[in-house]
């Protein structure tokens, strides 16, 4: 229901059918992101990537968010998207990664 205003100028409610275009809209935005998530999901799991770059999609972030929340550099933070720099982060950084994407440092480590 919306207030618009009729030929007098005075308020008058009305359904409206304008959401139809935003809820497709909408829609493809959450296909494109589940599609990202898919995809960094098979990098991850072909050694491509490391879990950082499927929970920054996961939480709608972007580097320069995350970077932001861990007090980082950006290049600090696509460095541990790296696989190999990945395995070598401190548990003190994972705990940091864990707590920031609201999981335990074993979710971060293994995505099923």
């Amino acid at each position: 229901m919306l207030y618009v205003t009729n030929r007098d100028g005075s308020y008058t409610q009305t359904n409206s059918d304008g959401w139809d275009a935003e809820n497709v809209v909408l829609e493809q935005a959450w296909e494109e992101i589940d599609s990202q998530l898919e995809q960094a999901l098979k990098q991850v799991r072909e050694g491509q990537l490391s879990p950082i770059g499927y929970y920054i999609i996961k939480n709608r972030m972007d580097v320069g968010i995350l970077a932001a929340y861990m007090g980082k550099w950006q290049w600090q933070v696509k460095r541990h998207f790296r696989p190999s720099v990945f395995a070598s982060l401190s548990t003190s950084m994972l705990t940091k990664y864990a707590t920031l994407f609201n999981i335990t440092i074993d979710e971060l480590k293994k995505i099923a």
